[in-house]
Protein backbone atom coordinates (compact mmCIF):
# COMPACT_ATOMS: atom_id res chain seq x y z
CA UNK A 1 0.00 0.00 0.00
CA UNK A 2 1.30 3.54 -1.07
CA UNK A 3 0.63 5.79 2.17
CA UNK A 4 1.01 9.91 1.70
CA UNK A 5 1.61 11.56 4.52
CA UNK A 6 1.14 15.29 4.74
CA UNK A 7 2.44 17.30 7.54
CA UNK A 8 3.32 21.00 8.15
CA UNK A 9 5.80 20.28 10.62
CA UNK A 10 9.03 18.11 10.31
CA UNK A 11 12.47 18.25 10.72
CA UNK A 12 14.79 20.05 11.63
CA UNK A 13 11.84 21.60 13.55
CA UNK A 14 11.75 19.69 16.46
CA UNK A 15 8.03 19.39 17.94
CA UNK A 16 5.11 16.97 19.14
CA UNK A 17 3.88 16.15 15.40
CA UNK A 18 7.59 15.82 14.24
CA UNK A 19 8.41 13.56 17.13
CA UNK A 20 5.49 11.43 16.45
CA UNK A 21 6.23 10.50 13.02
CA UNK A 22 9.68 10.02 13.84
CA UNK A 23 8.12 6.91 15.76
CA UNK A 24 5.46 6.14 13.57
CA UNK A 25 6.98 5.88 10.43
CA UNK A 26 9.47 3.22 10.78
CA UNK A 27 6.78 1.21 12.71
CA UNK A 28 4.66 1.79 9.61
CA UNK A 29 7.48 -0.91 7.34
CA UNK A 30 4.27 -2.33 5.30
CA UNK A 31 3.23 0.74 3.60
CA UNK A 32 5.81 2.56 1.08
CA UNK A 33 5.68 6.40 2.40
CA UNK A 34 6.08 9.25 1.20
CA UNK A 35 5.88 12.46 3.05
CA UNK A 36 5.18 16.10 1.90
CA UNK A 37 6.15 18.65 4.42
CA UNK A 38 7.92 22.25 4.71
CA UNK A 39 11.67 22.92 4.19
CA UNK A 40 12.44 23.81 7.65
CA UNK A 41 16.29 23.90 6.73
CA UNK A 42 19.19 21.35 6.48
CA UNK A 43 19.14 17.52 7.98
CA UNK A 44 20.04 14.45 6.76
CA UNK A 45 17.16 12.91 5.45
CA UNK A 46 16.35 9.35 6.13
CA UNK A 47 16.32 6.73 3.02
CA UNK A 48 13.45 4.76 4.51
CA UNK A 49 11.09 7.04 2.90
CA UNK A 50 10.43 9.67 -0.02
CA UNK A 51 10.59 12.89 1.40
CA UNK A 52 9.05 16.26 -0.49
CA UNK A 53 9.49 19.44 0.59
CA UNK A 54 7.83 22.73 0.06
CA UNK A 55 9.73 26.11 0.29
CA UNK A 56 8.81 28.80 3.34
CA UNK A 57 7.13 31.77 2.96
CA UNK A 58 8.66 34.91 4.18
CA UNK A 59 5.75 35.12 6.61
CA UNK A 60 5.85 34.02 10.47
CA UNK A 61 2.75 34.28 12.76
CA UNK A 62 4.50 33.38 16.34
CA UNK A 63 5.91 30.23 15.67
CA UNK A 64 3.62 29.41 12.86
CA UNK A 65 5.19 29.07 9.70
CA UNK A 66 3.60 28.78 6.18
CA UNK A 67 4.72 26.99 2.92
CA UNK A 68 4.36 27.58 -0.91
CA UNK A 69 2.45 24.63 -1.46
CA UNK A 70 2.69 23.46 -5.51
CA UNK A 71 -0.27 21.61 -6.11
CA UNK A 72 0.71 20.20 -9.14
CA UNK A 73 3.23 18.00 -6.91
CA UNK A 74 0.36 17.76 -4.42
CA UNK A 75 -1.84 16.72 -7.39
CA UNK A 76 1.12 14.00 -8.33
CA UNK A 77 1.32 12.47 -4.87
CA UNK A 78 -2.32 12.01 -3.82
CA UNK A 79 -3.10 10.30 -7.58
CA UNK A 80 0.39 7.86 -6.80
CA UNK A 81 -1.25 6.86 -3.10
CA UNK A 82 -3.93 4.76 -1.81
CA UNK A 83 -4.24 6.13 1.60
CA UNK A 84 -3.59 9.47 2.78
CA UNK A 85 -2.27 9.97 6.73
CA UNK A 86 -3.29 13.70 7.27
CA UNK A 87 -1.23 15.62 10.56
CA UNK A 88 -2.15 19.27 10.39
CA UNK A 89 -4.35 21.95 8.89
CA UNK A 90 -1.80 24.02 7.01
CA UNK A 91 -1.04 24.88 4.00
CA UNK A 92 0.23 21.34 3.15
CA UNK A 93 -2.42 19.50 5.31
CA UNK A 94 -5.14 21.74 3.84
CA UNK A 95 -4.02 21.22 0.50
CA UNK A 96 -3.53 17.26 0.66
CA UNK A 97 -7.06 16.79 2.26
CA UNK A 98 -8.73 18.97 -0.41
CA UNK A 99 -7.10 17.63 -2.98
CA UNK A 100 -7.85 13.91 -1.94
CA UNK A 101 -11.22 14.66 -1.67
CA UNK A 102 -11.62 15.09 -5.04
CA UNK A 103 -10.03 12.15 -6.10
CA UNK A 104 -12.32 10.22 -3.97
CA UNK A 105 -9.19 8.77 -1.73
CA UNK A 106 -9.47 8.07 1.57
CA UNK A 107 -8.09 10.75 4.07
CA UNK A 108 -7.34 9.61 7.99
CA UNK A 109 -6.02 12.65 10.17
CA UNK A 110 -4.70 12.62 13.78
CA UNK A 111 -5.64 14.67 16.02
CA UNK A 112 -2.29 16.81 17.46
CA UNK A 113 -3.97 20.05 18.70
CA UNK A 114 -7.43 21.64 18.84
CA UNK A 115 -6.22 23.71 15.98
CA UNK A 116 -8.21 26.65 16.83
CA UNK A 117 -7.02 26.76 20.21
CA UNK A 118 -2.98 26.42 19.48
CA UNK A 119 -3.61 29.33 16.55
CA UNK A 120 -5.19 31.66 18.87
CA UNK A 121 -3.05 31.24 22.07
CA UNK A 122 -0.29 31.43 19.20
CA UNK A 123 -1.10 35.10 18.72
CA UNK A 124 -0.56 38.35 20.20
CA UNK A 125 -2.96 40.35 18.13
CA UNK A 126 -6.48 39.29 16.35
CA UNK A 127 -7.26 36.32 18.51
CA UNK A 128 -11.19 36.63 18.27
CA UNK A 129 -10.54 36.63 14.12
CA UNK A 130 -7.72 33.93 14.00
CA UNK A 131 -10.28 31.55 16.21
CA UNK A 132 -13.31 32.13 13.40
CA UNK A 133 -11.24 31.73 11.12
CA UNK A 134 -9.00 28.39 12.24
CA UNK A 135 -12.92 26.85 13.29
CA UNK A 136 -14.32 26.73 9.83
CA UNK A 137 -11.27 25.61 8.16
CA UNK A 138 -10.95 23.16 10.37
CA UNK A 139 -14.58 22.23 9.88
CA UNK A 140 -14.54 22.21 6.63
CA UNK A 141 -11.17 20.17 5.63
CA UNK A 142 -11.70 17.63 9.08
CA UNK A 143 -15.43 16.82 7.03
CA UNK A 144 -13.60 16.31 3.80
CA UNK A 145 -11.82 13.31 5.74
CA UNK A 146 -12.42 9.61 6.16
CA UNK A 147 -12.06 9.12 9.66
CA UNK A 148 -10.44 11.25 12.26
CA UNK A 149 -7.85 9.89 15.00
CA UNK A 150 -8.13 11.74 18.63
CA UNK A 151 -5.99 10.91 21.11
CA UNK A 152 -8.50 11.30 23.86
CA UNK A 153 -12.21 11.61 24.40
CA UNK A 154 -12.47 15.87 24.88
CA UNK A 155 -10.79 15.64 21.77
CA UNK A 156 -14.62 14.36 20.36
CA UNK A 157 -16.49 16.69 22.04
CA UNK A 158 -14.59 19.98 21.09
CA UNK A 159 -14.61 19.05 17.25
CA UNK A 160 -18.50 18.19 17.43
CA UNK A 161 -19.31 21.50 18.98
CA UNK A 162 -17.10 22.83 16.02
CA UNK A 163 -19.84 21.09 13.43
CA UNK A 164 -16.94 18.05 12.07
CA UNK A 165 -19.93 15.15 11.78
CA UNK A 166 -16.64 12.98 10.51
CA UNK A 167 -16.03 9.15 12.00
CA UNK A 168 -13.92 9.76 14.86
CA UNK A 169 -11.88 6.80 16.66
CA UNK A 170 -9.61 6.50 19.44
CA UNK A 171 -5.95 6.20 19.18
CA UNK A 172 -4.09 7.43 22.42
CA UNK A 173 -0.55 8.97 22.11
CA UNK A 174 2.28 6.61 22.70
CA UNK A 175 5.74 6.85 23.78
CA UNK A 176 9.17 4.95 23.66
CA UNK A 177 9.38 3.34 27.06
CA UNK A 178 12.77 1.98 26.34
CA UNK A 179 14.38 5.12 24.89
CA UNK A 180 13.14 7.36 27.62
CA UNK A 181 14.45 6.02 30.69
CA UNK A 182 15.93 7.42 34.07
CA UNK A 183 19.53 7.95 34.77
CA UNK A 184 21.19 5.05 36.42
CA UNK A 185 22.89 8.09 38.26
CA UNK A 186 21.35 11.67 38.55
CA UNK A 187 24.20 13.57 39.68
CA UNK A 188 26.43 11.78 36.89
CA UNK A 189 23.65 12.62 34.41
CA UNK A 190 23.83 16.42 35.56
CA UNK A 191 27.34 16.38 34.79
CA UNK A 192 27.06 14.92 31.14
CA UNK A 193 25.37 18.16 30.21
CA UNK A 194 27.37 20.85 32.21
CA UNK A 195 25.08 21.01 35.49
CA UNK A 196 27.32 20.92 38.80
CA UNK A 197 25.25 17.89 40.83
CA UNK A 198 24.71 20.03 43.56
CA UNK A 199 22.04 21.73 41.37
CA UNK A 200 18.95 21.16 41.53
CA UNK A 201 16.84 21.43 37.87
CA UNK A 202 13.69 22.51 37.08
CA UNK A 203 13.31 21.95 33.07
CA UNK A 204 11.14 22.46 30.55
CA UNK A 205 11.05 20.49 26.84
CA UNK A 206 9.76 21.62 24.09
CA UNK A 207 8.87 24.34 21.33
CA UNK A 208 8.70 27.98 23.26
CA UNK A 209 5.72 28.99 21.55
CA UNK A 210 3.07 31.72 23.33
CA UNK A 211 0.80 28.96 23.54
CA UNK A 212 3.26 27.13 26.15
CA UNK A 213 2.97 30.03 28.67
CA UNK A 214 6.56 29.73 29.95
CA UNK A 215 6.52 33.06 31.56
CA UNK A 216 4.56 31.98 34.03
CA UNK A 217 7.38 29.70 34.56
CA UNK A 218 9.60 32.02 34.95
CA UNK A 219 7.44 34.19 37.10
CA UNK A 220 7.08 31.11 39.58
CA UNK A 221 11.35 30.38 39.32
CA UNK A 222 12.09 33.90 39.92
CA UNK A 223 10.01 33.63 43.42
CA UNK A 224 11.76 30.38 44.40
CA UNK A 225 15.29 31.15 43.62
CA UNK A 226 16.05 33.16 46.58
CA UNK A 227 14.75 30.62 49.08
CA UNK A 228 16.51 27.66 47.03
CA UNK A 229 19.98 29.37 45.63
CA UNK A 230 21.02 25.94 44.26
CA UNK A 231 18.21 25.81 41.59
CA UNK A 232 18.40 25.96 38.24
CA UNK A 233 15.90 26.71 35.47
CA UNK A 234 17.04 24.44 31.96
CA UNK A 235 15.04 24.89 29.15
CA UNK A 236 15.26 22.75 25.71
CA UNK A 237 13.97 24.29 22.65
CA UNK A 238 13.53 27.42 20.51
CA UNK A 239 10.87 29.12 19.09
CA UNK A 240 9.57 32.59 19.18
CA UNK A 241 12.62 35.08 19.42
CA UNK A 242 11.62 37.73 21.80
CA UNK A 243 10.00 34.73 24.33
CA UNK A 244 13.76 33.14 23.92
CA UNK A 245 15.54 36.69 24.94
CA UNK A 246 13.78 36.72 28.11
CA UNK A 247 15.41 33.36 28.83
CA UNK A 248 18.77 33.83 27.46
CA UNK A 249 21.81 35.34 29.54
CA UNK A 250 19.56 35.21 32.87
CA UNK A 251 20.98 34.00 36.57
CA UNK A 252 20.44 30.47 36.78
CA UNK A 253 18.65 29.95 33.79
CA UNK A 254 20.55 27.43 31.34
CA UNK A 255 19.07 27.42 27.78
CA UNK A 256 20.55 25.02 25.60
CA UNK A 257 18.32 25.66 22.13
CA UNK A 258 17.18 22.79 20.32
CA UNK A 259 18.25 19.22 20.67
CA UNK A 260 17.80 16.12 18.03
CA UNK A 261 18.41 13.99 21.66
CA UNK A 262 16.35 15.39 24.47
CA UNK A 263 16.82 12.72 27.03
CA UNK A 264 20.19 13.34 28.74
CA UNK A 265 18.32 17.09 29.25
CA UNK A 266 15.36 15.07 30.59
CA UNK A 267 17.35 12.63 32.43
CA UNK A 268 19.08 15.66 34.24
CA UNK A 269 16.16 17.32 35.66
CA UNK A 270 14.47 17.06 38.91
CA UNK A 271 11.43 18.35 38.20
CA UNK A 272 9.43 18.93 34.85
CA UNK A 273 7.07 21.54 34.66
CA UNK A 274 4.55 21.78 31.63
CA UNK A 275 2.60 24.97 31.63
CA UNK A 276 0.59 25.39 28.68
CA UNK A 277 -2.56 26.72 27.72
CA UNK A 278 -3.46 24.31 25.05
CA UNK A 279 -2.18 20.01 25.02
CA UNK A 280 -4.10 17.04 24.23
CA UNK A 281 -1.68 14.48 25.65
CA UNK A 282 1.42 16.40 25.35
CA UNK A 283 4.76 14.13 24.59
CA UNK A 284 7.11 15.83 26.12
CA UNK A 285 5.53 15.66 29.68
CA UNK A 286 5.14 11.76 28.92
CA UNK A 287 9.04 11.29 27.96
CA UNK A 288 10.06 13.17 30.96
CA UNK A 289 7.89 10.86 33.39
CA UNK A 290 9.19 8.13 31.68
CA UNK A 291 12.57 9.23 32.69
CA UNK A 292 11.68 8.83 36.07
CA UNK A 293 11.02 12.95 36.54
CA UNK A 294 8.88 14.46 38.86
CA UNK A 295 5.70 16.26 37.10
CA UNK A 296 4.05 19.42 37.47
CA UNK A 297 1.72 20.79 34.98
CA UNK A 298 -1.28 22.66 34.15
CA UNK A 299 -4.58 20.92 33.91
CA UNK A 300 -4.24 20.84 29.93
CA UNK A 301 -6.17 18.07 27.89
CA UNK A 302 -5.24 14.27 28.58
CA UNK A 303 -3.03 15.42 31.43
CA UNK A 304 -5.69 16.15 33.76
CA UNK A 305 -6.90 12.64 33.32
CA UNK A 306 -3.67 10.82 33.48
CA UNK A 307 -1.91 12.91 36.04
CA UNK A 308 -3.42 12.19 39.72
CA UNK A 309 -2.14 14.88 42.00
CA UNK A 310 0.73 13.90 44.83
CA UNK A 311 0.74 10.61 43.17
CA UNK A 312 2.28 10.48 39.79
CA UNK A 313 2.65 14.95 39.19
CA UNK A 314 0.87 17.30 40.39
CA UNK A 315 -1.13 20.20 38.85
CA UNK A 316 -1.20 23.90 39.00
CA UNK A 317 -4.59 26.35 37.97
CA UNK A 318 -3.33 27.92 34.16
CA UNK A 319 -1.29 31.16 34.56
CA UNK A 320 -0.61 30.79 38.37
CA UNK A 321 2.71 31.37 38.91
CA UNK A 322 2.14 31.86 42.61
CA UNK A 323 0.52 28.38 43.04
CA UNK A 324 3.19 26.92 40.45
CA UNK A 325 6.39 28.22 42.92
CA UNK A 326 4.65 26.90 45.82
CA UNK A 327 4.66 23.54 44.58
CA UNK A 328 8.11 23.63 43.23
CA UNK A 329 9.50 24.94 46.31
CA UNK A 330 7.93 21.51 48.09
CA UNK A 331 9.16 19.21 45.64
CA UNK A 332 12.47 21.11 46.06
CA UNK A 333 12.61 20.69 50.04
CA UNK A 334 11.32 17.23 49.82
CA UNK A 335 13.47 14.07 47.59
CA UNK A 336 11.54 11.70 49.05
CA UNK A 337 7.91 13.36 47.32
CA UNK A 338 10.46 13.93 43.98
CA UNK A 339 11.33 10.41 43.93
CA UNK A 340 8.15 8.86 45.01
CA UNK A 341 6.39 11.01 41.93
CA UNK A 342 8.48 9.93 39.92
CA UNK A 343 8.82 6.70 40.44
CA UNK A 344 4.91 6.48 39.99
CA UNK A 345 5.15 8.49 36.89
CA UNK A 346 7.57 5.99 35.04
CA UNK A 347 5.02 3.13 35.79
CA UNK A 348 2.12 5.10 34.60
CA UNK A 349 3.68 5.68 30.69
CA UNK A 350 4.88 1.75 30.70
CA UNK A 351 1.15 0.36 31.80
CA UNK A 352 -0.86 3.49 29.81
CA UNK A 353 1.47 4.77 26.99
CA UNK A 354 3.41 2.63 24.68
CA UNK A 355 3.73 2.73 21.23
CA UNK A 356 2.92 -0.51 20.20
CA UNK A 357 -0.85 0.05 21.23
CA UNK A 358 -0.84 3.45 19.50
CA UNK A 359 0.74 1.60 16.22
CA UNK A 360 -2.09 -1.20 16.44
CA UNK A 361 -4.58 1.72 16.51
CA UNK A 362 -2.85 3.50 13.56
CA UNK A 363 -2.83 0.55 11.00
CA UNK A 364 -6.10 -0.66 12.54
CA UNK A 365 -7.46 2.90 11.59
CA UNK A 366 -5.76 2.96 8.15
CA UNK A 367 -6.90 -0.31 6.89
CA UNK A 368 -10.31 0.57 8.12
CA UNK A 369 -10.14 3.93 5.58
CA UNK A 370 -8.71 1.92 2.84
CA UNK A 371 -11.30 -0.53 2.80
CA UNK A 372 -14.05 1.52 2.69
CA UNK A 373 -12.70 3.01 -0.08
Amino acid sequence: MRLLIASDCFLPRWDGVTRFLLEVIPRLDDYQITVLAPNFGEYKEPDYFELVRFPLLNIAFGDIYFSRVDRRVVKKHVQDADIIFSQTIGPIGMAVINEAHKQRKPVVAYIHSIEWELATRSMKRFKSLVNSTVRKLARIFYNKCSLLLIPYEEAEEKLRKNGVKTDMMIVRLGMDSGKFIPPKDKNEAKRNIGIPEECKVIGFCGRIGREKDLMTLYRAFRKIEKQHPEARLLVVGKGVKELEKEFTSNRNIIMVGSKDNVVPYLQAMDIYVLPSLTETTSLSTLEAMSCGVAVVCTPVGYVKNYIKERENGMLFPFHNSLVLSLKLDMLLKDSTLREKLGKNARATVEMDFSWEKTLAGIKSALKRAASSK
